[in-house]
């Protein structure tokens, strides 16, 4: 119709073709996986069809389009048989994209591989070693989903993805080669988890420095949902460089030292002062740094391990919930509201009973009524 409208206002041929394909790329059936929701009086919520249950599986586990067993699956797609085909599905190669564009686009490292923030006089290694940091998490991740780990190990695994290039670079011997391999006996390491991750240590770092603010800050919001105030204006910004005679850890105290700040950075400090045995691209420092501090709740804490062991135990509760909130907004590609909150505790509930194994999160999510249905159009009253 478009084309025809074009053509008969005497426009020429090839340009009718153009603005047709631009009209068509830019329009929201080309852009979005559109869902026609069913017309009803008296309903709120209604079923989506199988072709858009199957494709909400196949978009949430792994970012692409349903393969050929999952468009002909065994209709309808009732529960047994969409927690099938999820279990299936996670088990497949195609489950690294689950660990791309969900846990590395929380984590806050989606696309570390091309991260180029550090100063390259002071880590000229960085640019060679940035691909194989990503590689890391990546395969950690995705090994966790596929192979039906705890989500607990996101803070506590005691293993670890080397080759040789990033194990030198963690300074852990006896791999050698450019193949990927898992090593057991991280923790005593210095690594294991997350927290342990070059990936997230170097991302929550500035060019030249570390920054406790920015890794308590992220341990803070990312890992446990807790919201911060702005900070206030006109706060005096730190300097890119640690001034000589300084610690980083003494430059934040007495930054933070500050009334208009103080409050929040008691909240944040502690956590990124924990990490400071870390440098800004997540080697571990050589000579001794004083990482035990004193966490607003009154705990004290010491390096990785102490902050590790409080997550993981004291604010297990909150870690869990995040966890759950991002991967229920991230299947369902919506922010979570209110009306989900007794879905999340039953979430909750249900993966402490089951050794919060990551494949009972999958299966109540896309089992669920938020997952397998739309909200209805309202059908205008007769006259």
């Amino acid at each position: 119709g478009l084309y025809e409208t074009l053509r008969k206002k005497e426009m020429p041929h090839e340009r009718a073709i153009q603005l047709v394909l631009a009209r068509v790329l830019t329009s929201p059936a080309f852009l979005y996986r559109l869902e026609q929701p069913a017309v009803a009086r008296g309903k709120k919520w209604t079923a989506v069809s199988n072709r858009e249950l199957a494709n909400r599986l196949s978009y949430f586990l792994w970012a692409s389009m349903p393969d050929s067993e999952l468009m002909h699956a065994k209709l309808p797609l009732n529960d047994t048989v969409v927690t099938t085909q999820a279990r299936r599905m996670l088990r497949d190669g195609r489950t690294r994209r689950l660990a791309v564009e969900f846990a590395c686009q929380w984590l806050g490292i989606r696309e570390f591989d091309a991260d180029d923030g550090k100063n390259e006089k002071l880590y000229p290694q960085f640019v060679n070693l940035r691909g194989a940091m990503y590689e890391e998490s990546v395969r950690f991740l995705e090994d966790l989903f596929r192979k039906d780990g705890s989500i607990l190990d996101l803070l506590s695994a005691d293993h670890i993805f080397l080759n040789e290039r990033l194990a030198k670079h963690y300074g852990i011997g006896g791999v050698s080669g450019a193949d990927w391999r898992r090593v057991e006996g991280a923790r005593s390491k210095g690594r294991g988890g997350i927290l342990g991750m070059a990936t997230v240590l170097a991302k929550q770092s500035g060019a030249s420095r570390t920054s406790p603010i920015l890794r308590g800050n992220w341990v803070s919001e990312t890992l446990l949902g807790e919201r911060l105030p702005k900070p206030p204006a006109n706060v005096p910004q730190l300097p890119e460089s640690v001034p000589k005679g300084l610690t980083a850890r003494q430059l934040i105290e007495k930054h933070s030292s500050v009334a208009a700040c103080a409050k929040c950075h008691a909240r944040i400090d502690p956590y990124g002062f924990a990490l400071e045995q870390y440098d800004a691209i997540g080697r571990r420092r050589s000579n001794p740094v004083d990482t035990k501090t004193k966490l607003v709740d009154g705990k004290t804490i010491e390096g990785l391990a102490g902050l590790r062991g409080y997550l993981a135990n004291d604010r297990r509760e909150a870690f869990v919930r995040q966890f759950c909130k991002k991967l229920l907004g991230y299947a369902l590609g919506r922010e979570v509201v209110l009306s989900d909150e007794p879905f999340l505790v039953e979430m909750q509930k249900r993966l402490a009973m089951n050794g919060y194994r990551f494949s009972v999160a999958v299966e109540m999510i896309v089992t669920s009524e938020q997952f397998r249905s739309i909200r209805v159009m309202s059908k205008a009253k007769d006259n």
